[in-house]
């Protein structure tokens, strides 16, 4: 059998490692996950008490076009349900994007480092990859600019951006969008959105829509509203474009439950408004401790935050994982001296911080 060529060294994507795994590997009864930017408060009860009374449907297929929870999402945005592309989580949005628009003679300019999915998919559809270098933790958006040609499809801008927390403010987000040709998909992978919208020089991306016909916005219901394990992601676009992409959606990307918990959760902003006061609050315990001990961090507006140890993130993951707390090595994310740690209950961040702290004084010694 022939697989593609570029597959051939291409490496699946690897998940923090699973709860279960890591007790049975050191003996632990505890396992705190701070690794993949979940919900520590799980999520809103409205959508367990939905979820409860849909227990007699789960033999019953998906609704393919996910009518209830477009038109509840569709008013909460303000847009047109026309204007709505649902996933398998933002990976399957991402996968369908990149499948409707890449091939060997294109190319897609991103930040790296940035998520890695965007890049991967590229791979798989042959396309060629431009990296743009962060600078301080943000996007090169001039240096991204001169990357793009006739030949470009795609560029990704995530913002906030995954790994290092920061995002792109609205000042600069239209420059950008202004020179930007219009035969070029832009992407705002805005994942973490519910953790920036406040912030005074956060873009409202979605008004923007009417003006650039070319922008395509990513949001999910993983990270602040808790449902990562239902996987639920969205696009927000022009309308024209959504149907035009359609095709490639496989008929039921989205199933059942996380449509019905999705469409729950959007019911209950009064949990995620809680959700982002408390990460809020979680942030400031380790500033403290970054400034404490002298250690580099980006400013964080997502519900994680990267710390520079100026040791190999690996042994600092690993000393973690021997004490029962997963987090996430840098080394795999384009920071190799770093940690990339959610934010978790204020309980699990002072017991954690208290392990690292003891680390450091240790080391000193």
């Amino acid at each position: 059998m022939n697989i593609k060529e570029q597959l051939l060294d291409l490496k699946p994507y690897q998940p923090g490692k699973p709860i279960e795994e890591v007790k049975r590997e050191y003996g632990l009864e505890k396992i705190v996950k701070l690794a993949s930017n979940e919900n520590p408060y799980g999520c809103s009860e409205k959508v367990k008490e939905a979820v409860k009374n849909s227990l007699d449907s789960f033999a019953i297929y998906p609704d393919g076009y996910a009518t209830e929870l477009r038109e509840k999402l569709a008013k909460h945005l303000g847009v047109d349900g026309s204007q709505l592309l649902f996933g398998n989580g933002s990976d399957d949005v991402i996968h369908i994007i990149t499948a409707a628009l890449l091939a060997p003679d294109k190319n897609t300019v991103m930040a790296n480092p940035s998520f890695s999915q965007y890049k991967h998919n590229a791979i798989i559809e042959g396309a060629e990859v431009r990296e743009v270098e962060l600078i301080d933790g943000h996007h090169d958006l001039d240096g991204m600019l001169k990357q793009i040609d006739e030949n470009t499809e795609i560029v990704w801008v995530c913002s906030p951006n995954n790994p290092s927390g920061v995002y792109v403010n609205s000042e600069k987000l239209h420059h950008f969008l202004k020179q930007v040709p219009k035969h070029v998909l832009i992407v705002m992978d805005e994942a973490y959105y519910e953790f920036a919208a406040n912030e005074k020089d956060y873009p409202n991306t979605v008004a923007l829509l009417n003006d650039y016909p070319n922008l395509l916005v990513l949001r999910t219901f993983s990270k602040a509203y808790g449902l990562g394990g239902l996987r639920v992601g969205y696009a927000i676009g022009n309308s024209d474009f959504i149907n035009k992409i359609e095709p490639v959606r496989q008929p039921f990307n989205s199933n059942r439950v996380g449509q019905i918990a999705a469409a729950a959760a959007i019911d209950d902003q009064e949990f995620i408004a809680s959700y982002v006061k408390k990460n809020k609050q979680g942030l400031q315990q380790y500033y403290s401790f970054c400034e404490e001990n002298q250690l580099s961090y980006y400013p964080s507006f997502g519900n994680f935050i990267l710390i520079d140890f100026k040791q190999p993130g690996d042994d600092v993951f690993h000393y973690l994982l021997e004490r029962g707390f997963i987090v996430r090595s840098g080394n795999a994310l384009g920071f190799p001296t770093s940690l990339r740690i959610t934010v978790g209950t204020e309980e699990q961040n002072s017991e954690l911080i208290a392990i690292l702290s003891e680390m450091l004084e240790n080391q000193q010694k």
